[in-house]
């Protein structure tokens, strides 16, 4: 490889977006460890015995302890920058695998858990953020899809590597991806919007040059400015009125009604219960004449092929076209599955066929890989603003957290009282539901920047905004203030043009 190939500004866009991506493939392994580790310690000469509710606990608490991981994640990133909350990320995840490895019982192995969910809850709202900063936008919906491939390699990886060795072996395998990560995190730079919040512009140009070259500078310019005029507005002292009223703004309130749809599809997609329980569910689809693990093994090699392709076509087609696509194909993939499980309960499909199930089970997976799981990860790296961006990526975690946790818990009762065709129904009514909400939130993302998104939820042009934001709504900024402010947009005007001379 050339050395002007590697300092090209989109290489070191893909060094960054890897340092992102090694740590999602080792969360994507403790999404899909359960499926590992309690099949193995199901078996009769298991060193550690689990009762069915252990279990159920073990693969649920994730739930749980992501919603602390996210409410740590937020001010990490704001105060102290997205590179130093990054490097934090790594450490719960590396001390939940070591303690899982050298477990003895349930309570070790349920601590580790807990660790890794604290790891997970931190990382989801910092890794799109980190990739959509980083990135330009002509190739973000690719970037922001490898967050997505890398997770759904994690699992393919557990799942691959625990069909030939020891739930403790695996583990071990597994932490390299972390370890790994926190490497190349070490030489990855802070990101350029966090450092224009900061009022660190020059440090802000340097990184934002390195990253996109010259050809971006208009953005440069937009992003500093719009920074600038805003410290008008962040000058206001904080009270419960002006947090009342930063939540009834548009730009605000829509994202994270969106992005709690779209995370509430995701986990009822099929995704999440695939990984934790993909045995069990293929057993039942298919019959126990079926090899699980193979089968296991063979859908998750399925879904990574989709997930990599679905990385140029994200790129490529609209967002909304996508997401109605794909979500049209799973909701008929979960009402054919239910039909077919019906049928083989009450007598009426007799044959012992494994193909007709698994080409369903295929087309579930087909919607999971290229929309229904990478497809909210890209959009909630593109709507939030930068002013409302670690809070509402909080927010929008703490949706998937509830989720995750209410979609692996109550699975297993759901198949227990409604039996499995009846589970995928309900998922199939839930999946509809959000959809619907989403034809009318989502705006088209493809193409735009991150501020002429931000405007659009906005509902106004950026002078228009500007001009409200700045106006007599604005209470207690005195002249003197405005004059500061002023000197500052000149300073950067004059810049700017120096620049261009």
């Amino acid at each position: 490889m050339s050395t002007k190939k590697i300092t090209s500004p989109f290489f070191k866009q893909c060094f960054v977006t890897g340092a992102v991506c090694g740590n999602l493939a080792g969360h994507g392994c403790i999404i899909g460890f359960p499926a590992i580790l309690l099949s193995q310690l199901r078996e009769r000469d298991s060193e550690i015995t689990l009762t069915e509710d252990e279990g159920s606990w073990i693969a649920s608490v994730l739930g749980i302890t992501i919603l602390i991981g996210n409410f740590m994640t937020p001010p990490l990133m704001e105060r102290f920058g997205r590179k130093p909350a990054h490097l934090a990320v790594t450490l719960p995840i590396l001390a939940g695998w070591v303690t899982i490895i050298f477990a003895g019982g349930f309570k070790a192995l349920i601590i580790g858990r807990i660790l890794q969910g604290l790891s997970f809850g931190m990382i989801l709202p910092l890794g799109s953020v980190l990739v959509g900063e980083y990135t330009s936008p002509k190739n973000r919906g690719g970037f922001l899809m490898t967050v997505s491939w890398a997770q759904t390699f994690g699992i393919f990886f557990v799942h691959l590597i625990g069909s030939l060795i020891s739930w403790r072996k695996t583990g071990i395998v597994c932490i390299v991806f972390s370890l790994g990560s926190l490497l190349m995190i070490l030489y990855s730079p802070e990101s350029p919007s966090w450092l224009a919040s900061r009022g660190r512009y020059d440090e802000c140009k340097k990184v934002f040059r390195w990253l996109r070259g010259d050809d971006e500078d208009e953005e440069l310019e937009k992003m500093i400015q719009s920074r600038v005029v805003s410290e008008k507005v962040t000058r206001k002292k904080v009270t419960t009125s002006l947090v009342i009223e930063v939540i009834k703004k548009r730009e605000f309130i829509i994202p994270i009604v969106l992005m709690v749809h779209a995370n509430a599809m995701m986990q009822f997609a099929g995704g999440t219960t695939m990984a934790a329980y993909s045995t069990t569910i293929i057993s039942m689809i298919m019959g126990p004449s079926a090899s699980a693990h193979f089968w296991m093994v063979a859908l998750d090699a399925q879904r990574l092929l989709f997930n990599t392709i679905a990385v140029y076509v994200i790129d490529k087609m609209k967002r909304r076209t996508m997401m109605f696509l794909t979500g049209g194909v799973s909701v008929l993939s979960h009402v054919a599955i239910a039909g077919y499980v019906y049928g083989k309960v009450h007598g009426m499909i007799t044959s012992e066929s494994v193909w007709i199930p698994a080409l369903l089970v295929n087309i579930q997976f087909l919607s999971l890989a290229t929309g229904m799981v990478p497809l909210p990860t890209v959009i909630a790296g593109e709507v939030f603003p930068l002013a409302y961006r670690g809070l509402g990526g909080s927010i929008s975690v703490v949706s998937i957290a509830a989720f995750v946790f209410v979609a692996l818990k109550t699975f297993p009762a759901l198949v227990s009282s409604i039996n499995l065709h009846g589970t995928y129904l309900v998922y199939s009514a839930v999946l509809t539901y959000n959809l619907i909400v989403i034809y009318y939130l989502l705006p088209e993302t493809k193409g735009k920047t991150l501020q002429e998104i931000e405007d659009e939820f906005k509902g106004a042009k950026r002078n228009e905004i500007d001009h409200v934001e700045l106006g007599d709504s604005v209470n207690g900024i005195t002249n003197k203030e405005d004059e500061v402010v002023d000197s500052k947009i000149n300073e950067t005007e004059v810049l700017k043009s120096k620049e261009c001379a």
